[in-house]
């Protein structure tokens, strides 16, 4: 007894051990099969099934067999109240059946049919929290005799697993099922729209671009979709199931930056009371996408090109080589080839980002793709707001046009947000539009000011006329402007704006 014992509680603690290999949907049916042949072999029986409980139709279906005739007990439904198997199904309480034949709940059809005789019977629930999901099955001693409580304590054991089994796989459906909705509707949303010749021509530049590991370089102005297509080159690749990671490379000053990109080891700095993985570390195996690359000081373009020639770099405190395998895909608003002209980027650099230069369009150079875009924007928005019967007029579509967009996409999907918001929930109107004159005027001075402070009131406005026509964008207004980035910001501390 003692060694039967033993050899139940091993064997137990072994398919524990094995859960998480349970769990998965594409191993659920070995798992199984190897959990009623383990439940047989240790309580001495002939035969063990495991049934699943179709609650919709009622029946219960053998999902494992073991036993000679398995192959033909698989071909068999058993109603939900029908037999020993149905009757602990629709109950939920286990039965142990010393005489199948003077049971009158015993139903004979199978073993008649299969040819076997049935003596003695043990059989369990199997349940996640209260619901009843099938029944464990165990049919007769090997050799006679008849099952004992024990057998009905062993049973309920691997009934137990099973249903943590089948439980697990199936959240990992719903899970994968939502995910795969989430994806889908992640790429209708975040998706590049347009049927103009220049997007076609973008979007066969990333499909080639997509089934190679060459370093993407995407120029164009600030809302234009750069990171939209560079999620989209992911997705298109062979990367696509490992992650993307986003960095932007003008949000931080170098020290930071340089932190984010390749991590830190613990104690390297105040502060650091534990490591950390940089953003290249968490990209291993997929794509990194550095937006502003031209925004990256110097000390970094330097660190980022060992990065690109050799594929390994050293945690910020760290002597340890750290080596990855990463696609990097970067984008900028500037003239970059005019950066590396005036020496402000490392051609060397430039060379090893732009393998292949792929140039997102402005809006105002894509105008027949309005209309498109409004009716893309405006089925999210409905959607979003309730509004399943909302239009847009055509006068609306015509202002837009009219319109240059400095804000491009990113503006334009504001917009009719905007108009969705503040309209009348039926048609959208010019009126209902945030559009501005894309040629902004200062709008003058004023008598008895000092003329520092005149140069003061006009910087002022100045600063505010260009940030308001580039949609608060100080890389693309400082460009403007023919200043540094960072002038700008300080001039937009003095000025309070």
């Amino acid at each position: 007894m003692k060694k039967r014992h033993s050899e139940r509680e091993s064997s137990v603690d072994r398919n524990s051990q094995l859960f998480s290999w349970g769990a998965s949907t594409e191993n659920l049916d070995k798992f199984l099969e190897f959990i009623i042949e383990k439940a047989a072999s240790i309580m001495h029986a002939k035969a063990g099934s495991i049934l699943i409980l179709d609650k919709d139709k009622g029946k219960l279906y053998f999902k494992a067999v073991t036993g000679d005739k398995k192959e033909e007990l698989k071909k068999f439904e058993i109603k939900l109240g029908q037999g020993i198997a149905g009757t602990v199904a629709q109950t939920g309480q286990p039965l142990l059946i010393m005489d199948a034949n003077t049971d009158p709940r015993w139903n004979r059809e199978i073993s008649q049919s299969i040819g076997v005789e049935t003596q003695s019977i043990v059989c369990s629930p199997m349940k996640i929290a209260d619901e009843i999901i099938g029944v464990v099955e165990i049919i007769d001693k090997r050799g006679g005799g008849q099952f004992k409580n024990e057998d009905m304590d062993i049973l309920s054991e691997f009934a137990e697993l099973a249903a943590h089994a089948i439980g697990n796989a199936r959240k990992i459906v719903t899970i994968d099922r939502e995910n795969k909705r989430l994806r889908q509707e992640l790429a209708s949303k975040d998706r590049i729209v347009g049927e103009s010749r220049i997007v076609k021509r973008v979007l066969t530049e990333a499909e080639k671009v997509a089934n190679s590991d060459s370093t993407t370089l995407i120029l164009g102005e600030s809302g234009t979709g750069k990171e939209l297509l560079a999620r989209l080159i992911h997705r298109m690749g062979s990367r696509k199931d490992k992650p993307m990671i986003v960095l932007n490379c003008a949000a931080l000053p170098e020290t930071l930056l340089e932190d984010e990109l390749f991590g830190h080891e613990k104690g390297s700095y105040t502060g650091a009371v534990t490591g950390k993985s940089g953003k290249f570390e968490l990209a291993d195996g997929g794509t990194i996408f550095l937006d502003e690359i031209g925004e990256m000081s110097p000390g970094m373009q330097a660190k980022l090109l060992r990065v690109l020639q050799e594929g390994v770099f050293y945690r910020v405190g760290g002597n340890r080589p750290v080596f990855v395998d990463v696609r990097v895909i970067s984008a900028t608003n500037r003239d970059i080839e005019k950066e590396v002209e005036d020496g402000k980027f490392r051609e060397d650099l430039y060379y090893r980002l732009n393998v292949v230069k792929i140039e997102m369009p402005a809006l105002k150079d894509r105008k027949s793709d309005i209309p498109i875009l409004a009716e893309h924007f405006l089925n999210i928005y409905k959607e979003e707001k309730g509004l399943p019967h909302l239009t847009i007029s055509k006068q609306a579509i015509e202002k837009m046009a009219q319109y240059d967009w400095p804000g491009n996409v990113r503006e334009f999907k504001n917009a009719i947000e905007r108009a969705v918001v503040m309209g009348d929930g039926k048609e959208i109107m010019p009126d209902d539009l945030p559009i501005l004159s894309s040629k902004m005027k200062y709008p003058g001075m004023q008598v008895g000011l000092t003329l520092n402070e005149a140069l003061n009131h006009f910087k002022k406005e100045f600063i505010r006329l260009n940030l308001d026509s580039t949609d608060g964008n100080r890389s693309k207004a400082s460009k403007m402007m023919g200043i540094q980035r960072t002038y700008l910001s300080r001039l937009i501390s003095k000025y309070s704006l």
